[in-house]
């Protein structure tokens, strides 16, 4: 059977990412938590995610990177739950399809987003994932994410295989799962309707219905 691994934001979750205010928020909580006084010009780079500006206000403040950072992301994942408890954040329509093809091939999550929100959501919707993986909390975490193959890789080691299909919604999903080895598939979604086709996809979709005579197909 082959595998099938799936990006979570844009395929799964309504929108292509996190909403930058929840990484507000989430950035204000962990420097409240810290006890940190930044500066607003401080605030607005711990608001975001660009990890040297960080290290070098944290040097500066007299606090811990690595655990404002895991405390960030924990902040943000707790905001993006929320967001989906109450529907604030939806689903797209065609994700019952990928409740069918866990009945018929193993099936996976590996997502850009934070691990803790990638098995929420795998909880949440009640989705049978042989494996599941999001960024670590760390440093090093962040710049392991798409168009690097470090976490479908680690998913395929995970599961015991080589081959499969990764399906996304942007570019650097196809450029991580062609790099991992892997066929991939580019689905259509409000958010990248009028781009072009990324070099190298096998497929593209319009639904994720159409996945499923992709893997009987395969199968056969």
């Amino acid at each position: 059977m082959t595998p099938v691994l799936f990006d979570m934001d844009g395929i799964i979750l309504d929108g292509p990412r996190t909403d930058p205010q929840v990484y507000a928020d989430a950035g204000d909580a962990a420097l409240a938590e810290l006890g940190a006084d930044p500066t607003p010009a401080q605030r607005r780079d711990f608001r975001r995610h660009d990890y040297e500006r960080i290290r070098a206000h944290c040097a500066d403040l007299g606090i811990d990177p690595a655990r404002f950072w895991e405390l960030k992301e924990t902040y943000a994942s707790n905001g993006t739950h929320d967001r989906l408890r109450s529907g604030e954040r939806g689903t797209y329509d065609d994700i019952d399809a990928i409740h069918e093809l866990g009945d018929r091939t193993s099936i996976g999550l590996v997502t850009n987003n934070r691990h803790e929100t990638a098995e929420f959501v795998a909880d949440h919707f009640g989705f049978d994932f042989a494996v599941v993986r999001g960024r670590d909390p760390t440093f090093e975490g962040y710049e392991r994410r798409k168009p690097a193959p470090y976490y479908i890789e680690d998913a395929l080691d995970t599961l015991g295989v080589s081959e499969g299909l990764y399906v996304g919604d942007s570019a650097k999903d196809v450029t991580a799962g062609r790099a991992a080895g892997l066929e991939t598939a580019y689905v259509r979604r409000p958010h990248n309707r009028d781009r072009d086709r990324p070099a190298g996809a096998t497929y593209e979709l319009e639904s994720l219905i159409e996945l499923l005579d992709i893997v009987d197909g395969a199968n056969a």
